[in-house]
């Protein structure tokens, strides 16, 4: 799940988030970590304009700061860049931040990428926001060489290149996943080719199969025959009965009706979830994740 608190956009903050802070993502993170959550999520935005601080909010917490946070009160959930903006920084200093916090977590790190949209943003820090898309591309290759294994990675490509520079501690695990988000047909492109998980974004379940089809057919054609993680974003989620207007999208139920719900998407091709749950409290988000570890999730792996 994509943490609360970290990032409130109003497409998705419930009210209770403006007030919370460092004690709610704790507890939020530890609730994660007992039931059985794969992953948390946190977002990038380097600084929100004006012109978007409406929907957007300025409240978008570090994902490296976050996450490195929540690694050390937890034992067992993996940490999710969703989605780091990668473009804006040089992928030497990325690969710093990110393999320390794969070290010290234990090897519990994937590192989400995506383009980025805020023009602002790129032209603030020096960044290429017209040409994001290849800069991109060549970032996860610059990646892929600084998270290896070798304490001294090289890398030459067309803006950026580096050897000689040892990095350590190295990250924990021999090859940290890149999963690339976004549902364009670059993003789809960028992850069948570079990526090891793909996260769609705000694709509706009719889209999924003929993107899911197009993403496999691109790395079929590329002759890439590692498997890949295909992810998918569900409706936002209430189990049990609220008893309150949860929105007419929320799908709410028993255990069993959101578990069936729920499987279709495995049928799709769709190998992991992200979900998401409507709240009015810190109490209620932790009590409806822990009802969802128990109840819900037991019926959805084969």
């Amino acid at each position: 799940m994509q943490l609360p608190v970290q990032s409130q956009s109003t497409i998705y903050a419930e009210a209770w988030e403006a007030d919370a802070g460092p004690e709610d993502l704790a507890e939020i993170a530890r609730a994660a970590d007992r039931a059985g959550f794969a992953y948390l999520a946190s977002c990038d935005h380097v600084g929100v304009p004006r012109r978007l601080a409406g929907p957007m909010s300025t409240i978008w917490y570090d994902p490296v700061a976050t996450l490195s946070f929540l690694a050390g009160i937890t034992d067992r959930v993996l940490l999710m860049s969703h989605v780091a903006v990668v473009g804006l920084r040089h992928p030497l200093v990325t690969a710093k931040q990110y393999a320390t916090l794969d070290h010290l977590s234990g090897g519990r790190l994937i590192l989400g990428v995506g383009a980025g949209h805020v023009r602002e943003e790129f032209e603030a820090v020096g960044a290429d926001f017209e040409r994001r898309g290849p800069v991109l591309d060549e970032t996860i290759d610059a990646l892929r060489a600084a998270l290896g294994p070798e304490e001294y990675p090289s890398f030459r490509g067309e803006r950026f290149a580096f050897e000689g520079l040892g990095q350590r501690p190295r990250p924990a695990q021999r090859r940290v996943p890149i999963w690339v988000g976004g549902s364009s047909p670059a993003a789809v492109r960028r992850a069948a080719l570079r990526g090891d998980g793909w996260l769609p974004q705000g694709d509706p379940r009719s889209a999924l199969p003929s993107q899911i089809a197009k993403l496999k057919a691109l790395r079929e054609q590329a002759g890439i025959v590692d498997p890949i993680t295909v992810g998918a974003i569900t409706e936002v989620l209430y189990v049990g009965d609220p008893g309150w207007d949860t929105g007419r999208r929320a799908l709410t139920g028993k255990p069993e009706v959101l578990a069936e719900s729920l499987r279709a998407y495995r049928a799709m091709g769709v190998d992991q979830i992200q979900v998401r749950f409507r709240s009015r409290s810190r109490a209620e988000l932790v009590e409806q994740m822990g009802v969802f570890g128990a109840e819900v999730a037991p019926h959805l792996n084969d």
